[in-house]
């Protein structure tokens, strides 16, 4: 795994659970890799505990499986689940970009392009991990304009599925539309164009689709 240092105020759970959802979105952690406790903890320098509670947490998701008598693994993989948390994204992200067309200043569209910006920067510098946190703030600004930052907080807490799917595009999906598609949106917002916005946003959500025959390709191993 991939370790960061752990947040100030972070419990032991709470750092537990986000270095777990960031191996795997980032696929530090494979699909179908067993994950123990005991070498967690250690390589986490928790106790069992916090890293149990993070494992039940993502069980409950469904990225992590529990197998009586064997352990916990990373699951495989699952459109199904991919798209209800597109789903998701969609109906709260359509309403955001909306209501940012409305509310967003000439200070937030700024930030927005400047994010973008260095979106194309890390793109050209083949930097996926970066790209990634970069495609996650973009979003995540949007419903800090709006007002809505719990709301991102809730939404980002249950949709892995999508986001490791985004992860693997960023990697193997030559013509990767992304930034094109932030580029669109932002000017849809800065154009106070709600129509407009929220369809780019509804397109932008559903590419996963089109790029699901490459990511087998890819990946062969990690689907269900």
């Amino acid at each position: 795994m991939r370790l960061t240092e752990r947040n100030l105020k972070e419990t032991g759970r709470e750092y537990a659970l986000r270095m777990l959802k960031d191996n795997i979105i980032n696929l530090d952690l494979i699909p179908g890799s067993m994950l123990s406790e005991n070498e967690l903890s250690a390589e986490m320098n928790l106790s069992r505990t916090p890293v149990r509670e993070a494992l039940i947490e993502l069980s409950r998701v469904k990225i992590v499986e529990v197998y009586p008598q064997k352990g916990s693994a990373v699951a495989f993989v699952d459109y199904e689940l991919v798209e209800e948390a597109r789903f998701m994204r969609d109906v709260l992200e359509g309403a955001v970009v909306e209501l940012a067309c409305k509310m967003a200043s000439d200070k937030d569209i700024e930030n927005l392009k400047e994010n973008v910006r260095l979106q194309e920067f890390y793109m050209e510098n083949r930097s996926p991990k970066k790209l990634l946190e970069l495609d996650n703030e973009f979003h995540r600004m949007l419903f800090h304009i709006t007002s809505k930052d719990q709301v991102y907080h809730l939404m980002d807490s249950i949709t892995i599925h999508f986001d490791r799917i985004r992860s693997m595009s960023l990697t193997v999906v030559k013509d990767l539309k992304t930034i094109s598609d932030h580029k669109e949106i932002v000017e849809a917002i800065a154009l106070k164009d709600p129509d407009t916005a929220k369809k780019l946003m509804e397109k932008h959500l559903s590419r996963y689709k089109f790029d699901e025959e490459a990511l087998r390709r890819e990946y062969p191993g990690y689907f269900k």
